[in-house]
């Protein structure tokens, strides 16, 4: 910061913020140029009670469509990583309604049969593309669920793997398909089923089943606020370059 005489200082200029014209359910609101359109809209006077999750672009609650001035294109994205523009129009879509089928997981077996019993409309599906140019995770969804379609639930697994089911691939879908409840299923398989199981996750599932941690919790549970804030603050967090051999100086809670 810049000074005019010894030991006083100028004031920092302002912040000059550009005001732009953005319509939420139809009515006019002006809002800074800079912000995402959930904070947009909150700045607008509106209050999220629902389709706001982790505002970080991970949980897929806050799916908005919308359309630009003078353009026939409607667009989708994620409220809390889109920014406004000028005159834009928007409504949100805090789920989207597409059919999830009702099933016992425990009664599958993980077969590509399966999932063609609970959604047939997955032979619907026209390779028109339009759900993965809508998937704000840029997931090659078109891809899934022709790895789908072939059986091959594993690679449907994974390519869907970044899916935060905001449902936006069966708002665009010609065969009204609901992609993302589809993957969810596959990856539900190849977890169960398919994937190759992890011993230090048997572990760990065997120490929890005989009470190794009830201890440490009881005794976390029992805690006054502060005294809980600074047992987290002082952990020792696992070193990233640890080894085999690494373990623990805090042994209370293992």
């Amino acid at each position: 910061m810049s000074t005019t005489t010894e030991g006083t200082k100028e004031a920092p200029a302002a912040v000059e913020v550009k005001m732009i014209p953005i319509y939420v359910m139809g009515k006019r609101y002006e809002v800074p140029d800079s912000l995402t359109i959930m904070k947009a809209i909150e700045y607008a006077g509106y209050k999220y009670i629902r389709g706001c999750g982790c505002r970080g672009g991970v949980c897929g609650a806050c799916s908005t469509v919308y359309r630009k001035p003078g353009d026939y294109k409607i667009y989708t994205g994620l409220a809390c990583q889109t920014v406004v523009e000028p005159e834009m129009y928007l409504t949100q879509l805090p789920f989207y309604p597409a059919m999830r089928a009702t099933y016992n997981f425990h009664n599958l077996e993980g077969r590509p049969e399966e999932i063609y019993a609970l959604y047939p409309e997955l032979f619907r599906c026209v390779a028109c593309n339009a759900c993965t140019k809508v998937c704000p995770m840029d997931v090659e969804v078109m891809d899934y669920i022709a790895a789908l379609k072939r059986g091959d639930i594993r690679a449907a697994a994974e390519i869907s793997f970044d899916c935060i089911q905001c449902g936006l691939c069966a708002s665009r879908c010609y065969g009204e398909a609901p992609q993302y409840h589809i993957a969810q299923l596959a990856r539900r398989l190849n977890g169960a089923y398919l994937a190759p199981r992890a011993e230090h996750l048997k572990t760990m599932v065997a120490n929890i089943e005989t009470g190794r941690y009830t201890k440490g919790l009881d005794e976390l549970k029992a805690m006054e606020v502060e005294a809980l804030k600074t047992t987290y603050q002082e952990r020792e967090l696992e070193p990233a370059t640890a080894g085999d051999d690494w373990t623990p100086k805090d042994t209370r809670y293992l």
